[in-house]
């Protein structure tokens, strides 16, 4: 790669706290400086941690979760943020709570992106699951 080729495309799918709707400071921040691709889904399952949600890698096809997928400005600095607000990176002492890793997402068009998420890095044995993937509906759910 050369100074002129451009970035290449960096894709985010957030699944709890930073979609849209979820009324959080850094949602909103990622709506400003990231640009929304629309709903998808990616393989795993979620647990519900301490009023937030937990995403963890399911081989199971069936087993999805739901959320927003971003298209990252060029040179944005929008993952270093969140690395922070997920307090995982170089740092923060190991094991961290979450892992960011990239992973196939899927849109409701069925397009499919290599995304940018954060995974819960610790034992799920003792956490309710969020049986439908989906944590906005989740706590819309009386």
């Amino acid at each position: 790669m050369t100074e002129t080729d451009p970035a290449p495309t960096e894709y985010l799918f957030v699944y709890g706290t930073l979609r849209q709707g979820a009324e959080h400071p850094l949602a909103d921040l990622l709506n400003r400086r990231a640009d929304f691709i629309g709903p998808a889904v990616a393989r795993g399952k979620l647990y519900l941690v301490a009023g937030y949600p937990g995403m963890v890698d399911s081989e199971n096809p069936t087993e999805l979760v739901y959320g927003d997928l971003f298209q990252l400005q060029p040179g944005s600095t929008l993952l270093q943020q969140l690395d922070d607000y997920e307090e995982c990176g170089p740092n923060y002492s190991e094991p961290t709570e979450y892992l960011r890793r990239q992973r196939w997402i899927a849109t409701a068009q069925r397009a499919k992106y290599p995304a940018w998420l954060y995974l819960y890095n610790r034992s799920v044995e003792h956490l309710p699951r969020i049986e439908g993937g989906d944590y906005l509906a989740d706590r819309e759910t009386p």
